[in-house]
């Protein structure tokens, strides 16, 4: 018995010896055969590696971080930008600049010369009772005999008014930004203190009249707004109200609209040369003027006066820069605070 016994145990031992050796078996094998264990591997890869090559696999987690919405939204509002900046800019810059102009000051009311039939502001070459339609002030009427403005209502003053009756007279004021350049002195205005003139008269001079629709740059975009063609229409301008820029020694850009005709040397209310060409040309008027290289292309209000920073309040030694400018293009500032809508009387 002894001997099948121990037989048994020998078998049983050697049994228990080969399955130990086939379980320890498979980690020389990972050991020595990389390439497989990676072959074996490669399936469970793309979702259990945390290598950098498995990140893309996780873009439906990360796509929204990046914020692919936001970038749409931000264009928006750079194109807005975009688009307002330069639609001033073509308004300005399609007129060409008139560089280092001769200026002098004017204002509504002054009586420059009552000798001479446009030597008072008492009415402009645009409006028979001008000073009364700037102030509503009152103060009797100019006689028909006079010179200047027969038949005009005097009294109003855009500046110092003094006297009355044929002792009327109207002094201009300093102006400042303290209270945007308006009157010191006087009540609001109802027209538009920042006011200018240009020596051409599309109205009254035969001339400037007879060439206005050739000459003028806006003309033709003027009858296609209003829905008719005023180039016969003797009641009509095509100047008074347009917008100007200018820039004064002070470096300011100011703004004004077109309110008479002048300067002048007599009879020069047509000087499309100087007014309208792109070659920047000089004045033809050679009057009123400190400097000897050319005589004044324009006088501005006291308004304007003090806006553009003349050294002089009542002088002829300043000079702009000067350029038309639709009514799009003028940004806003005081001289938007009373726009002058009336139209020829």
């Amino acid at each position: 018995m002894t001997t099948p016994i121990m037989a048994v145990l020998i078998l049983l031992v050697g049994v228990l010896t080969a399955g130990c050796a086939a379980e320890t078996s498979p980690s020389p094998s990972a050991s020595t055969s990389p390439s497989s264990a990676s072959a074996e591997a490669a399936p469970p890869t793309p979702k259990a590696s945390p290598s950098p090559s498995s990140a893309p696999a996780a873009a439906p987690v990360e796509e929204p971080a990046p914020a692919a919405v936001p970038a749409p939204e931000a264009a928006p509002a750079t194109v807005a930008v975009a688009a307002a900046e330069p639609a001033a800019a073509p308004a300005a810059s399609k007129y060409p600049l008139h560089s280092n102009i001769v200026s002098t000051t004017f204002w509504v009311g002054e009586i420059f010369n009552a000798n001479l039939a446009d030597g008072s502001q008492v009415c402009s070459t645009y409006n028979g009772q001008w000073a009364f339609q700037h102030t509503g002030i009152n103060a009797g009427t100019t006689p028909d005999s006079a010179s200047g403005c027969p038949g005009s209502i005097y009294g109003g003053c855009d500046g110092v008014s003094s006297g009355s009756g044929s002792s009327f007279a109207c002094a201009t004021e300093a102006r400042d930004a303290s209270n945007g350049y308006f009157p010191k002195n006087q009540p609001a205005p109802l027209e538009n203190p920042f006011y200018l003139d240009l020596p051409y008269d599309d109205i009254n001079d035969s001339v400037a009249f007879q060439q206005r629709c050739q000459v003028i740059p806006w003309a033709a975009a003027d009858n296609a707004a209003t829905g008719g063609d005023h180039c016969a229409d003797g009641s009509y301008s095509y100047m008074k109200n347009h917008w100007v820029q200018m820039t004064g020694p002070n470096g300011n850009v100011c703004y004004g609209q077109i309110e008479d005709a002048g300067p002048s040397s007599g009879s020069e209310y047509h000087d499309a040369n100087y007014v309208f060409g792109a070659a920047d040309a000089r004045p033809a008027n050679a009057d009123f003027s400190a400097d000897g290289t050319q005589g004044a292309g324009m006088d501005v209000s006291p308004a304007l006066n003090g806006c553009l920073g003349f050294a002089e309040l009542d002088g002829s030694g300043d000079h702009v820069s000067w350029r038309f400018v639709d009514r799009s293009a003028v940004p806003a500032g005081p001289w938007l605070n009373v726009e002058t809508t009336s139209g020829v009387s």
